[in-house]
């Protein structure tokens, strides 16, 4: 029983070694890895409409705009703790509240009317309540809104700079 304990803890000691050497060899030549910490939350975008529909709730629709894969509860359309109405920015931007996307459509019913709904309407009412199914004339992806200290004051000023080069163009 000792010789086998004794072989026991020599392999061990040998197999802890090789792996304490492989790991060392690892670490020396791997490339750095960032250690920052990733920024979850939602995305600052920014759009502009072909007509003033910030007062009309969006749906999000298909790739091919024939059916609506996305829309709210009444009780969803809030933003901290206030309608989700987008945010009013430099010339005619506007940032989302909602979570739109480029497959955005508007609705003929306002944020307070929806609001005000005792219960969700049916895809197929909502279908029949379209306006426009494609009112952007351009979307950018700004980044994490948690990222900007004043995002109001931060995008303005991106906005009236034409500062867009880091963002993603969306429509």
């Amino acid at each position: 029983m000792k010789k086998f304990l004794l072989l026991f803890m020599a392999v061990s000691l040998a197999v802890f070694i090789s792996c304490t050497h492989s790991l060392k060899n690892t670490q020396e030549t791997a490339p750095a890895v960032s250690q920052s910490i990733a920024v979850t939350g939602p995305d600052a975008l920014i759009y502009k409409t072909k007509a003033d529909y910030s007062q009309l709730v969006p749906v999000i629709m298909n790739e091919e705009k024939t059916e609506i894969v996305s829309f709210p509860a009444p009780q969803d359309l809030r933003y901290k703790g206030k309608p989700a109405i987008p945010g009013i920015l430099a010339e005619n931007y506007l940032l989302d509240n909602r979570g739109i996307n480029e497959n955005v459509a508007f609705l003929n019913i306002t944020y307070e009317e929806y609001m005000n709904m005792s219960k969700t309407p049916s895809v197929e009412e909502l279908k029949n309540q379209i306006i426009d199914t494609d009112p952007l004339i351009v979307m950018y992806n700004c980044g994490k809104r948690q990222l900007y200290k004043n995002e109001i004051e931060e995008l303005n000023k991106l906005i009236t700079e034409g500062d867009f080069g880091n963002f993603q163009q969306l429509k």
